[in-house]
């Protein structure tokens, strides 16, 4: 799975934040051996897959007002 450029483009988001909230799940996926495995096994990356769900909206965040 490759990241869907045109839809981080065409995102209307703090690109930061998202980013932010990325790395994080990034990681909790990459702790998690059973996850990892998967996604190994359907010859994908962690940070790619994570990626799209952010561009999906697949992973719900909350916004920091500033």
């Amino acid at each position: 799975m490759s990241i869907p450029l045109d839809k981080l483009i065409d995102k209307d988001v703090n690109v930061y934040e998202m980013t932010c909230v990325a790395i994080k799940e990034a990681a909790i996926v990459a702790s998690n051996k059973e996850a990892e495995e998967e996604l190994e096994n359907n010859h994908d990356k962690v940070v790619s897959s994570v990626l799209s769900k952010v561009l999906n909206d697949e992973i719900e965040y909350t916004p920091v007002e500033t």
